[in-house]
């Protein structure tokens, strides 16, 4: 079984596409583990009064959490606490799959035999709809391509339980809490194997401005320099490759 987590917070313009997306999957073993945390946008009304429709399904467990304290890390990991299946894959709120994601990448995953999956994906605007901009999975990332390239997106990613502990998936309390996450687990030996087929639409909203970029810029340096305790000159090295790749895939 599958067990598909998504961090909720302010989500109340995307839930409704997200539900869609997933139950709509063409394949029935799974379970999809919501954690709302203390949004306060209506999201949180919205989610307890489809528990008790007639639309909701046994496959969802919805958890409750408050005020946002544990926000998209802590989110996930209340959701990897109450996950009951062999493989793991994370969904964000706001972005969309592809009927056929989960199907596609679990029989990938059994022929491949890989620990840590990812595909490609398409930017979409604030509507999800495609921009047609695509970032390609390579077909692997090893720790030393992966700092130089951030092309593994939280979205797409699947695990296999029965090859890597569940427990390196637990994310840290950080900024770029996912990004950090997979360089933990490929420092530690896994290769991410890459499954070059679009089934993830990112839902990037129209607003997404310098500013934006600029946290980026500063995330991913302390990334280097405070979680992967690289010196100045290592990180300059691959700060610069993961600029041009960043750059590159927003023309």
């Amino acid at each position: 079984m599958i067990s598909v987590i998504t961090p909720v917070y302010n989500a109340v313009n995307f839930i409704d596409d997200t539900i869609k997306a997933v139950l709509g999957q063409d394949m029935e073993d799974f379970e999809w583990i919501m954690v709302e945390d203390g949004s306060d946008d209506g999201t949180r009304e919205k989610l307890k009064a489809y528990i008790v429709s007639e639309e909701y399904d046994s496959r969802v467990r919805i958890i409750f959490a408050d005020d946002n304290r544990s926000a998209a890390a802590g989110a996930r990991n209340i959701g990897l606490d109450a996950a009951k299946g062999r493989y793991i894959a994370f969904l964000d709120a706001d972005d969309l799959w592809s009927s056929d994601k989960l199907s596609v990448q679990l029989k990938y995953m059994e022929e491949t035999g890989a620990a840590f999956c990812f595909t490609s994906y398409e930017f979409g605007d604030e509507n999800a709809v495609g921009t047609g901009r695509i970032v390609r999975a390579p077909k692997n990332l090893d720790y030393r391509k992966a700092l130089s390239r951030t092309v593994i997106f939280t979205s797409t990613v699947m695990f296999d339980t029965q090859r890597i502990d569940k427990k390196k998936l637990y994310m840290p309390h950080i900024a770029s809490e996912d990004t950090a996450t997979w360089w933990n687990i490929l420092r530690d030996g896994y290769t991410a194997v890459g499954l070059d087929k679009v089934l993830t639409v990112y839902r990037r909203p129209g607003k997404s401005l310098s500013s934006n970029k600029l946290t980026a810029i500063k995330r991913i340096w302390r990334l280097y320099r405070d979680n992967e305790g690289l010196g100045i000159m290592e990180s300059m090295w691959y700060f610069g490759g993961w600029a041009v790749r960043a750059t590159l895939r927003r023309l």
